[in-house]
């Protein structure tokens, strides 16, 4: 992940304190996520949110002196742990009883595939649901989720990697999901 936050910088200089920043302070900002979240898969999204952010506003970021950096990013992190917090209360998960989309042919294969979605943690299966069942590009389950379009990417690939696990634990090929 350096390397894609290193190619949002612009001079070599911003580069090589970015990474200083970024050796100095991975372990911190993940143990403050951590912390705030329980949840080593959100405390990661927390992460690499935070790791953006500072990107983002490196102006800033740069700007300040080398010893108050430290008090910076802990914040940075808190804050993004505390909006994942506030995003997730913001979310109504679909009721139990809620009948997805029916598909015209496979029913069978697509009936177990939302039975394994419904499987996933809170935070994949909502996403999931909205992705491969309702077929909502990223940007729109970002917004009615109250997401980051990033945040909604990461758990797609990540919920997906569930599935893949699964699907592969029951003897099933995987093709894409």
């Amino acid at each position: 992940m350096l390397a894609i936050y290193l190619a949002m910088l612009e001079t070599e200089q911003d580069q090589r304190r970015f990474t200083r920043l970024f050796e100095a302070h991975e372990k911190k900002i993940y143990a403050v996520a951590l912390r705030v979240l329980g949840n080593p898969d959100k405390a990661e999204d927390a992460a690499q949110q935070t790791w953006l952010k500072l990107v983002q506003s490196w102006d800033r970021v740069s700007a300040l002196p080398w010893g108050e950096t430290e008090g910076y990013v802990v914040t940075v992190a808190k804050n993004c742990a505390l909006d994942m917090i506030r995003s997730e209360r913001r979310t109504v998960a679909f009721p139990e009883d809620w009948d997805p989309p029916a598909q015209e042919d496979r029913q069978e294969e697509y009936d177990y595939l939302v039975s394994l979605i419904r499987s996933l943690p809170e935070n994949y299966r909502r996403v999931l649901e909205l992705k491969l069942v309702e077929e909502e590009p990223n940007k729109e389950i970002a917004r009615r989720l109250g997401l980051k379009e990033t945040t909604v990417g990461v758990r797609v690939m990540r919920g997906r990697a569930m599935l893949k696990e699964r699907l592969e634990k029951e003897g099933y090929i995987y093709d894409a999901v």
